[in-house]
This record gives C-alpha cells, structure tokens and sequence, in this order.
C-alpha cells in the first residue's frame, strides 16, 4: 500500500509541508517510515529517536493532530483509524519547535524543578537502612514512575494550548502527586505548593492527557489528587477550592446546587460584578435567588455515598 506522508517541516525560521510517499511494508512503525525518508529519500529531515521500545519517550509527535509514540504507532492501524492513506506528520503541540519534529525540552525541565522532583527523606531514615517502605505504600507510588517524559500530555492538554504561562504542564503534577503521596518523603508541601501556585485549579479537566498516555497514565486523576491533598494539608483557600468546596457542601447539604449562591461563594465580593450574567440567568430561570433549595427525597442516601467517596481517597 502506498502512504503518503505529509510532514511539517520547520528550518531557519520558515514552515512548510512537504509529502513523501512510497510503498509501506505490513508492520511498519510511524518511526520506521521517518527512517527510511531520512536514509533514503531526505537526509535533511530531523526527528528525535532513541530506544525504539517505547521507554525513553524521544519520538513523541502527532499523527493527524493526535499525539503518539512513533516507534509504537503502526502506519496501517493509522490507515484503518483515519481511513486515510494520507498522514500527517507534525511536531508535538505546546512547544517550541527547533526543527521539523524536534521540539525544545529545556523549558519543561527547568518548570519541572519547580515541584523539588527528588525525594526528601524523612529523617527517621539511615544511610545504612535506605527507604524502606512497604508494598502497599510502593503501589500508590509506582505507576507514576512509569512517565516516560514523551510530552504527549503537554501537547494535547487544552489549558497549555490557551495559556501555558499559568500551569504547569500535565506530567509535572503527575510528578508532585508521586512524591506527595510518597510514604518516604518529609515535606510533601514542598511539593504540592508549587502546584498549588502555578495553576493546579485552573486545570480544565478535559481528559486530554488521560486519554492520550502512550503509557496509560492518569495525569487528571493526579490533580484531581493534589486538590484533595491541598484540604488535607489546610493550604490557604483560593477561588478554585472555594468553588469545589461550595459544590461539595450544597450537594452534602441538599442534593441540589444553589446556583444562586455558587459564585458568591467562590468569588466573594468578585461576583458582584457579574451582574449583567446574573441578569441573564435569571431571564431564563436558571437562578432563583429568593428560592431555598428543599433536600431531596433520597439525601440521606446521597450523603452515605459521599462519606463512602471520601473514605476511599483518605
């Protein structure tokens, strides 16, 4: 089968899309296909590759805007997914290109000393001894450590394509929450504060980097985790948390949001200038501001499932 493959180039400071197109073989990798251009076709084209296994992460890239591992990416199962023998080929999203498929890691490195990303050893710890720990508290620990750092999180996560300038990047709270939980470590406010500052409740929860782990890792489920543990750590409140707890404390409460007190409570004093959005909430009866919300039939059963929730993350 012929494929033709449609890459973004990137050189000297200009862009554009060049095809290559030639006979694949069955089996063929993604990576496999870049090789045989670059030996055969166009020395000039650059890309990143290193293990060809899937462990080191150097051949992360789009495939028709969807972030994969080359050397894992079968072309004919791109063809059957798109039902397309025309592929696109682009550098991961949300960094800065050097050329071609080369992305630039440094920035990312340096944000990702900002979480102290290394082990702080509780002082109870000996040279002699090491960290022991046991296998329950390894197991909250170890999926984490299986990142391989291939930037696929970074380029499908909506929140970096809008404004990277206030969150840090998918894989660095994945990397906080593994040494917040880490039964070894002394200080995990070390950790989670800078994630608190830089954006931890600004995450838009759109399972972005989730879905597209190469190594099935759950980057959501993660800051989803270090919000929790900013309750547990009593961190000071801020609009994000203020929100979350309003929504938990309505649903405790009656089983029902009161819409109509939602954004005070997040917001403060702030939300009374959303009048003008107050004004059309109300045209269309989504508030009700001298209504007070009755509990439901069925509330006890709601608060039952809500401890059980609760209990579960403890």
């Amino acid at each position: 089968m012929t494929i033709t493959f449609k890459i973004q180039r990137f050189h000297d400071g200009k862009q554009w899309t060049q095809d290559y197109s030639f006979p694949t073989e069955k089996g063929m990798t993604v990576l496999a296909a870049l090789i045989k251009i670059k030996e055969t076709v166009d020395p000039t084209l650059t890309f990143a590759a290193s293990c060809r296994s899937s462990i080191c992460g150097a051949c992360g890239l789009r495939v028709n805007g969807n972030a994969v591992l080359a050397c894992e990416t079968l072309v004919d199962d791109m063809v059957k997914r798109y039902q397309s023998e025309t592929l696109t080929i682009a550098p991961l999203a949300n960094f800065t290109v050097l050329r071609d498929l080369m992305v630039d890691w440094q920035p990312k490195y340096e944000r990702l000393k900002k979480i102290k990303p290394a082990l702080q050893p509780k002082d109870e710890f000996s040279l002699a001894d090491g960290c022991k720990q046991s296998k329950e508290e390894f197991n909250k620990i170890s999926k984490n450590s299986e990142c391989i750092l291939c930037g696929s999180c970074v380029s499908e996560c909506n929140k970096c394509t809008l404004d990277s300038s206030d969150f840090l990047d998918p894989f660095i709270f994945a990397r906080a929450q593994k040494f917040v939980v880490d039964s070894r470590d002394k200080d995990a406010v070390a950790h989670l504060e800078p994630a608190v500052t830089d954006g931890l409740w600004k995450c838009m929860n759109c399972q972005e980097c989730t879905t597209k782990c190469p190594k099935g890792l759950d980057p959501a489920e993660d800051i989803a985790k270090l919000r929790i543990a900013t309750f547990k750590n009593k961190f000071k409140s801020n609009e994000g948390s203020n929100h979350a707890q309003a929504f938990y404390d309505d649903v405790n409460e009656t089983g029902r949001l009161e819409e109509a007190q939602l954004a005070l409570k997040t917001e403060g004093l702030k939300a009374a200038f959303r009048v003008p959005l107050a004004y059309r909430l109300l045209r269309v009866g989504k508030l009700a501001p001298l209504e007070t919300a009755e509990p439901i039939p069925e509330i006890e059963k709601v608060r039952t499932i809500m401890t059980a929730a609760k209990e579960e993350k403890a």
